[in-house]
């Protein structure tokens, strides 16, 4: 828990460059991948990225630093919270 709150003070950046190459930091998990999203845990909260052709390029969890290349659609951020919450479906939701 100590990891976590020292990762939020840590400056999160996102910088797109022709929608073709996005340079991510304060990054503190990859939470899923394939060629059309990228799921990442950021010290702001979770970022979804949604492509075509996406690939990371290069991971440093250790400085909090992702690059991803590929055609870029969309950026969105969620909470944790939320997250979660998004795959309980219908009855966990029902009888939470």
């Amino acid at each position: 828990m100590e990891d976590r709150r020292v990762a939020k003070s840590k400056n999160h950046n996102l910088i797109l460059e022709n929608r073709g190459k996005l340079s991510i930091s304060g990054v503190e998990h990859v939470d899923s991948f394939n060629e059309n999203t990228v799921l990442i845990e950021t010290v702001q909260g979770v970022l979804t990225v949604k492509g075509t052709e996406l690939n990371i390029s290069k991971l440093n969890l250790e400085d909090g630093n992702v690059m991803l290349e590929g055609h870029v659609y969309s950026l969105v951020y969620s909470d944790r919270e939320s997250l979660q919450n998004k795959g309980a479906g219908f009855l966990g939701k029902m009888f939470k």
